[in-house]
């Protein structure tokens, strides 16, 4: 659907995703901010879209992302630790 995008005013990264009900949802991750270092404090998908593999898609997305803008990150939520744990192939965007 549409695109990753970063919402700096809301401190939020956020993707759409079309779900099995035929409507667009969203998986976010909201994060502090300190010069090019984010902490992603909580990432979230909404009920919709849970078991259907967005979330990981979109953590996906945000390592690309970072890896784009030269950010640095530093999984907080328990969700984006255990993703990062389980791709050691994008560790290269951790602080």
């Amino acid at each position: 659907m549409s695109g990753f995008r970063d919402e700096p005013e809301a401190r939020r990264f956020v993707e759409d995703f079309v779900a099995d009900d035929g409507a667009a949802h969203e998986v976010w991750a909201d994060y502090a901010a300190q010069g090019k270092l984010r902490a992603l404090l909580h990432v979230e998908a909404a009920t919709a879209l849970r078991g259907s593999g967005a979330a990981g898609t979109f953590m996906a997305h945000l390592a690309d992302h970072a890896r784009a803008e030269g950010l640095k990150l530093t999984p907080v939520c328990g969700y984006a630790v255990a993703w990062f744990r389980r791709h050691p192939d994008q560790t290269d965007v951790l602080a």
